[in-house]
């Protein structure tokens, strides 16, 4: 191979290498820790069933009740279940929460007394004491802690057939996609979830 032919494949390598760093870049992995329980009795499926939604006094005049609403549906349709108002099996409780707080280094809530000059806090009777924050970023990162749930109950006899929920804490400000992104994550494995806490991942583009 001659010098100029090496020199074109170091230069085609050196573009396909920054072009799988560039696409890695433009995507983000949303990680939830997800729990699910499903109680389904005897002779009943959930695959495919049809439901309604049941809102909370709260929910009703609350716009974003009707957002959350929404993104659920969505990702109850990708899974296979179907909205049907009159000819409902189940009736579905669509929960949601977010908070946002400042971070430490690791992504953790600062702990309460931070100051910009480190950690006020009390110490065996002594009186307060100082500490100091290494590696600390002035002003620190806000982050989002962000849940849903949905509680699926069987119309005929009340009975709770499907209860999950999805967390997530992170540094994305985007609300609405994150929001939906969670609701799929708690309907991952429907309608047969793994016993336990487990973590979905779901990646998206930045």
């Amino acid at each position: 191979m001659t010098t100029k032919s090496m020199r074109r494949w170091a230069c085609l390598l050196g573009a396909l290498a920054l072009s799988g760093l560039t696409g890695c870049a433009s995507m983000r992995i949303i990680d939830s820790d997800v729990v699910s329980v499903a109680a389904v009795p005897p002779g009943m499926s959930l695959q495919g069933a049809k439901y309604r939604f049941e809102r909370l006094p709260s929910q009703v005049n609350n716009p974003e009740a009707g957002l959350a609403k929404q993104q659920a549906q969505a990702a109850m349709s990708a899974v296979g279940l179907v909205r049907d108002d009159a000819g409902a099996q189940l009736s579905v409780l669509v929960g949601f929460a977010g908070t946002q707080y400042l971070a430490d280094p690791w992504g953790r809530p600062l702990p309460p007394g931070w100051t910009p000059y480190g950690n006020v806090y009390m110490g065996n009777g002594l009186g307060p004491h100082i500490g100091l924050g290494m590696g600390m970023r002035f002003p620190p990162p806000t982050h989002y802690h962000r849940e849903v749930s949905l509680i699926m109950r069987d119309l005929k006899t009340g009975q709770v057939v499907y209860e999950t929920r999805a967390v997530h804490d992170g540094p994305w400000r985007d609300n609405t996609t994150i929001f939906a992104t969670l609701f799929q994550a708690a309907l991952a494995n429907f309608p047969n979830p793994p016993t336990g806490l487990r973590r979905v991942n779901i990646e998206l583009p930045r």
